[in-house]
């Protein structure tokens, strides 16, 4: 079988985030379980028009609207089994239109709306202009158009799915297709005996990681750890010039994957500063440690069920919210609790082998 996932990155050439290591971990899942995986995606500063990434197979191509067209011959000459966008676009419709025969499903991850766009782009000081309203129209038109003729779709959590029968017109509900985080050990997770809380999240404005530095002044007594860094270098240098000298404050940059298991396995509970969010993966992460989740955002009821949701948007009530973790050690249970949902729904193997079984019944079809 051969498996070609249509994404916007993957986890290198300084483009750090949930979708890229989502489509990386996808990957090289099947690939270990003796699968031949591709990847189409837009060439990032550095990468080549072709590489192998553990195994997996990688193909890029130039920006540029003409190159995306051309994407096409890409997906011809991979010539796979099942195409797999992970959230729909405009190469979801050129892989259908050049490989018509073959089988594509799509996997919701953010759908959104034209209204949360324009507010993320307020918070990043972006205008949107008259060509941004255009282009989103023509491209609705094709998008729609390949989550109609799709084979399969899902979503990554369950909250979406009236949000992605509405947007896109569907008869039936998605189904869901979780995604995966590896379980440690219990016995590996060994917590701090002094309170800590840890950011895991680009710096990005949307990401409001100012909230969390905030945070980390208003409680000396608590030990803070920042993972991560701005796309923006300006933006990740004035950040840490203006909260460098917070003594409870760790302002890591990005971690590779060791670092970040030993900061997740001895936090006690993980802050999420977003303006909005999906269900993202760190969420996911922390529960696999242990942590509880503090966070405006509640996905699933994921924060209520499994840590505080912060139902306002002041620093205070998030201060409010964490004190209310550590009373009585509350985020101990809830920690627990987000552990056993984890290892329960969204397990590494088992999410593989669900993606293994849905792209077999498929091909079947």
């Amino acid at each position: 079988m051969k498996v070609c996932f249509i994404s916007n990155r993957i986890f290198k050439y300084g483009i750090y985030d949930g979708y890229g290591m989502l489509t990386y971990q996808i990957a090289k899942g099947l690939v270990e379980r003796g699968i031949e995986v591709f990847v189409v995606m837009q060439r990032l500063l550095g990468q080549p028009a072709f590489e192998k990434i553990e195994g997996i197979k990688v193909y890029s191509f130039p920006l540029g609207k003409y190159n995306l067209w051309k994407s096409q011959l890409l997906f011809k000459k991979i010539d796979a089994d099942i195409y797999h966008s992970q959230e729909p676009s405009l190469r979801t419709f050129l892989a259908q239109r050049a490989m018509p025969h073959r089988k594509h499903i799509i996997t919701f991850q953010d759908p959104q709306t034209l209204k949360e766009q324009k507010t993320i782009a307020k918070i990043e000081g972006r205008r949107l202009s008259l060509y941004f309203y255009l282009r989103n129209i023509a491209l609705d038109y094709f998008i729609k158009k390949a989550v109609h003729n799709s084979d399969y779709v899902a979503v990554q959590t369950n909250y979406i799915k009236n949000k992605v029968v509405k947007m896109y017109g569907l008869r039936n509900q998605p189904d869901f297709l979780p995604n995966p985080v590896k379980i440690p050990f219990k016995t590996t997770i060994q917590k701090d005996s002094y309170p800590t809380v840890c950011f895991l999240a680009r710096w990005d404005s949307v990401k409001r990681p100012e909230i969390f530095f905030e945070l980390a002044k208003l409680n000396p007594n608590i030990q803070f750890i920042t993972m991560g860094k701005a796309h923006s270098r300006y933006r990740d240098k004035e950040l840490r010039k203006r909260y460098e000298n917070i003594k409870n404050l760790t302002l890591t940059g990005f971690v590779p994957e060791q670092e970040k298991v030993k900061v997740l396995s001895k936090s006690w509970i993980l802050v999420n500063t977003s303006k909005r969010e999906c269900l993202p993966i760190s969420f996911l992460e922390a529960c696999a440690h242990k942590c509880a989740i503090l966070s405006y955002n509640n996905p699933d009821n994921f924060a209520g069920n499994f840590g505080y949701h912060v139902k306002g948007n002041s620093l205070e009530e998030l201060n409010e919210g964490l004190r209310m973790l550590l009373e009585g050690n509350k985020w101990r249970v809830l920690g627990e609790n987000g552990f056993e949902y984890v290892a329960k729904n969204h397990s590494f193997d088992k999410v593989i082998e669900k993606h293994i079984k849905i792209y077999r019944e498929i091909c079947q079809s």
